[in-house]
């Protein structure tokens, strides 16, 4: 998480004791809400409350937003480019048919790093490859239900 972005969210937040409030939501998008919070002093101090339990989120929420708008992957890593580059390489086809044979062993769900350890393959290759199935409709993004750990439902194994 950006700590940065959290600590200003923070001290946006606490401008409502100046009688400005939702200057937080605006700094993290929030533009609609955010109007709403500056024109009623943080939704009558209920709402500014409220979103002291929220800020992590929000931040997180925004954070993933600029990396996405950036092509980059929520760790940051590159996806625009790699992808188109190396579908004709032979080695990138056989390594997609190691994560698919990996993912059809553990029932059709496989995670970025189980990928690797069952390749060999280094992080970034395994993520291009499961961001290619999943832009051209092959896998679907999901979250484990217990760990929280990103997850890939390869479709049709």
């Amino acid at each position: 998480m950006n700590t940065k972005r959290l600590a200003t969210s923070y001290v946006l937040c606490a401008a409502w004791f100046l009688g400005v409030g939702g200057v937080h939501r605006l700094y993290n998008g929030k533009i609609v809400t955010g109007l709403l919070w500056l024109f009623t002093l943080g939704f009558f101090g209920i709402g500014q409350f409220v979103d002291l339990f929220l800020i992590p989120d929000m931040v997180e929420e925004r954070d993933l937003k600029l990396k996405a708008k950036l092509g980059l992957s929520p760790n940051g890593v590159p996806l625009s480019g790699q992808v188109t580059a190396v579908v004709n390489d032979p080695a990138y086809n056989k390594l997609m048919q190691k994560i698919l044979k990996s993912a059809r062993n553990r029932g059709g769900i496989i995670s970025a790093t189980q990928a690797v350890l069952d390749t060999g393959a280094n992080l970034a290759e395994v993520e291009a490859i499961l961001k290619q199935l999943v832009k051209s409709g092959h896998a679907h993004i999901d979250n484990h239900p217990k760990t929280g750990m990103v997850i890939y439902r390869i479709l049709g194994i």
